[in-house]
C-alpha cells in the first residue's frame, strides 16, 4: 500500500497540469460572416495569422463569440481576433493598409498604425481564465 502511495504521489509531481483559457469576443457589427480567433505565445509570431500556436474560426452569434484554448501550458498568451465579414478567409483592408474589418486583442490592447505588441497583449494565465475582447 505504501509503494503504491508513493507511485501515485510521484506521478502527481511530474504530471504536466494544464490549463484553459476562455475568449469572450463582443462588438461585432453584424453577425454575418465568421471570427478567428487566435492563440499567440511568442513575440516573433504575434499577430501573424498562420503562426499561431492555435486558432479556431466560429460563427458570431447575437453579435459575441466565444471560444475556449484547452489544454494549454501554464503561461502567457495573447489573442488577436478579426471578424472575417465576407468568408474570404482574411482581414480586408484598404488602400492604405488599414483594415475594413473588425479586428481586436487580448487586454483590448490599441496601436494607432499597427498592431500592438506581444507584451502589451499578453495575458498571464496560470489556472484556468476568461478574458473579455471587444473588437472595433
Amino acid at each position: 500500500m505504501f509503494k503504491w502511495c508513493c507511485a501515485l504521489l510521484l506521478l502527481g509531481l511530474f504530471s504536466k497540469e494544464t490549463v484553459s483559457l476562455e475568449v469572450n469576443v463582443s462588438g461585432f457589427p453584424s453577425n454575418k460572416g465568421q471570427a478567428y480567433v487566435a492563440l499567440f505565445n511568442s513575440s516573433e509570431t504575434f499577430p501573424s495569422y498562420g503562426k499561431q500556436l492555435k486558432g479556431k474560426i466560429v460563427a458570431i452569434e447575437q453579435l459575441k463569440c466565444k471560444v475556449t484554448f484547452s489544454n494549454l501550458t501554464p503561461g502567457s498568451y495573447a489573442i488577436a481576433v478579426y471578424h472575417d465579414v465576407n468568408k474570404n478567409d482574411k482581414l480586408d483592408k484598404n488602400v492604405l493598409g488599414m483594415p475594413t474589418e473588425s479586428y481586436g486583442f487580448s487586454n483590448n490592447a490599441r496601436a494607432t498604425f499597427s498592431a500592438p505588441s506581444y507584451q502589451d497583449a499578453k495575458v498571464s494565465c496560470m489556472k484556468d481564465k476568461s478574458i473579455n475582447i471587444v473588437v472595433k
